[in-house]
């Protein structure tokens, strides 16, 4: 959720952190600050609200300096006077942070950085210290005053507390370690140890940047990018001392240990704008490469036709896949959407019984899994705290383990015994596009392999799908070129108090991301239902006001779907279809239908889902919305 950054070398730290939070600004945050050692204090600046505000405060001038500015000015203006903010807040050595309220409410004094009472030692923390309330009420006994709500403020006690004993910042850092319970991304610099920066992880990502004569601490690579592609993501539990010319890297007992940096191989651009107006939509066109980088590798030919699929990343698959008696699939929003679209995939195409379950609910129910079980989790960061939590529980029941994620080195990735990485590249606006098509892909994948293994699919029918399956990038760049039917109507209906979708088999899965995406962005009421259930109580809220969108891209169901929209239209709905359909058979029904080009009725609903992306993109920009950054939202999920 939160975004941290750090920085230590010999250039301006307050710049460098500044813009490296503005590029973590996609993750979600309420208030935001900075801490910065000038040579003889720490100074710390924060505020309640955007980093725009932060910059304003420091800077004491205000950006939007008249109502006729666009965005685009005041963003111009902003970046010019950030470099400024060096003159008011100098030094070398900083963190940053900006923060999503969880313990306390949004306000300057709740922001991170937090100190301790000196003022000697400052912290910026992502992640929920669950003993907090022990710890503090044990540290008031020592006589700490505290001055926020936050558990955060905790740590930054404590760690003052073993400073006291030991005058050695690495020491007492790592001593409160042992003290916390629950899941941490630290920064800590302390007056006294002007040229080194402490960091530490566990469960809540952290990644350091490696420089020349400077080093960076990030909690996602795009803060870092612009300085270097070189990273070390932290694993569990382990710490690192930052200085401008090296990086020490310790394991939880704090003994000294030696890794190979990775190289990050995408572009700076991936995580610019490139002339879009926004991510989300930037992301949304992004589709059919992403999904082109995803197949590619994965694709086998005899130089003319596709003939099979190459999982490299999963050693011994052809025994895991023949052997297996059930599939269980773990996520969370839009990734266990991927996995309700897949239950319909390896049933059809695999012929194997699949359970989805939403990983934050797994863990509580006491779930029966067996030694014959394939565990699927889905995390488009790979640190999605449920999902980790449902991993690990599949862990220890002895269940192989396959995860799907768009990060490369995540914990998700590290933990589980088989990745696959859907090369989707850096999904910056928080609502997810190119990720869910691409874990579709993957699965998509999975599925077939699996149909083929198992002789539920001939040799035949198998290199027909293939075939297929590799001409879905092309036809989803056929959708993207022609909005204008999409534009138009959202033109007419961006103000419906209640948006309804609905849908049946795959479609019916399909409906449920397409919900997800419209309230996420535009803040509209809407729910998606299975179509049959329409009748049974939904069919209540249904009248003049409300926009009902059925994704009907099974021909054999055309009749039962055009059906309910003749039912909602009785009751004064607007209604759109979103369908392969060539006979007409909505005509009468529908007010609006959007067509997508025919495919294979299991593969539509890689297809479908991209006109309800660009419905959900268009209302939000119409209704006055950012859509890359939501209200109260983020992009990783890293507590619960």
């Amino acid at each position: 959720m939160c975004g941290i950054v750090g920085y230590v070398g010999n250039k301006k730290a307050t710049p460098i952190l500044v813009n490296a939070l503005k590029k973590l600004e996609y993750r979600g945050y309420d208030s935001a600050g900075i801490a910065v050692f000038n040579g003889q204090d720490i100074l710390v600046r924060k505020v309640k609200g955007a980093l725009r505000k932060l910059v304003e405060e420091v800077t004491n001038q205000i950006v939007k300096s008249s109502q006729s500015m666009t965005e685009e000015e005041c963003d111009q203006k902003e970046a010019a006077l950030i470099p400024l903010m060096a003159d008011f807040v100098p030094g070398t050595l900083g963190i940053g942070h900006t923060r999503w309220a969880t313990h306390g409410e949004p306000s300057d004094i709740n922001a991170h950085p937090h100190t301790n009472v000196s003022g000697t030692i400052a912290i910026v923390h992502n992640g929920i210290i669950e003993n907090y309330v022990k710890l503090r009420a044990w540290l008031q006994e020592q006589g700490i005053v505290f001055r926020s709500q936050t558990d955060t403020e905790v740590v930054a006690h404590l760690i003052n507390y073993f400073y006291e004993q030991t005058s050695d910042i690495f020491q007492a850092v790592k001593a409160s370690l042992t003290k916390i319970e629950g899941s941490y991304a630290l920064a800590v610099v302390c007056k006294d140890f002007p040229d080194r920066l402490i960091a530490a992880r566990k469960d809540s990502p952290l990644i350091i940047g490696l420089g020349k004569d400077e080093n960076f601490i990030a909690s996602d690579v795009p803060a870092v990018l612009e300085h270097t592609r070189e990273v070390y993501f932290l694993e569990q539990k382990q710490m690192a001392v930052l200085y401008a010319d090296h990086v020490d890297l310790f394991n939880e007992e704090g003994s000294k240990i030696v890794k190979e940096p990775y190289h990050v191989d995408w572009d700076i651009s991936s995580a610019e704008k490139n002339g879009y107006a926004h991510f989300m939509l930037k992301e949304i066109h992004e589709q059919p490469k992403a999904l082109t980088d995803t197949l590619r590798p994965r694709l086998v030919s005899n130089g003319e036709k596709i003939i099979d699929i190459n999982f490299e990343e999963i050693k011994g698959s052809d025994s895991i896949w023949k052997d297996a008696k059930r599939i269980v699939i773990a996520a969370c929003g839009t990734a266990y959407h991927a996995g309700l679209v897949a239950r319909y995939a390896f049933e059809q195409f695999a012929r194997i019984p699949v359970v989805v379950d939403t990983a934050s609910e797994f863990r509580y129910r006491n779930p029966i899994l067996y030694k014959d079980d394939i565990f699927i989790v889905i995390s488009q960061s790979g640190e999605t705290a449920d999902t980790l939590a449902a991993l690990r529980l599949a862990k220890e029941a002895g269940v192989p383990i396959i995860a799907i994620t768009n990060c490369v080195g995540s914990t998700v990735s590290r933990e589980a015994d088989h990745v696959i990485y859907t090369w989707a590249g850096p999904e910056i606006a928080v609502a997810s596009t190119k990720a869910y098509t691409t874990q579709l892909m993957c699965l998509y994948l999975l599925a077939l392999k699996s149909g083929h293994l198992r002789k539920a699919i001939s040799d035949a029918d198998y290199k027909t799908l293939l075939e297929e399956l590799a001409t879905i990038p092309q036809k989803m760049q056929e959708i993207l070129n022609d909005k204008t039917t999409i534009q138009k109507f959202v033109s007419k209906n961006f103000n419906k108090e209640k948006v309804f979708f609905i849908g049946r088999l795959f479609d019916s899965a399909t409906s449920q991301e397409c919900a997800l995406k419209l309230k996420e962005v535009s803040y509209m009421h809407s729910e998606a239902f299975a179509a049959g259930e329409l009748k049974h109580g939904p069919i209540a809220l249904v009248d003049s006001n409300t926009l009902v969108v059925a994704v009907a891209t099974s021909p054999k169901l055309y009749e039962k779907i055009a059906s309910n929209i003749v039912e909602v239209k009785s009751r004064n709905a607007t209604t759109l279809v979103i369908t392969q359909d060539t006979e007409n058979a909505f005509a009468t029904a529908a007010d609006e239908i959007i067509r997508i080009p025919a495919c294979t009725e299991a593969f539509a609903a890689i297809l479908s889902i991209v006109p309800a992306q660009l419905f959900a993109y268009y209302c939000s920009v119409l209704r006055g919305n950012n859509p890359d950054k939501p209200r109260n939202l983020a992009k990783s999920v890293t507590v619960e």
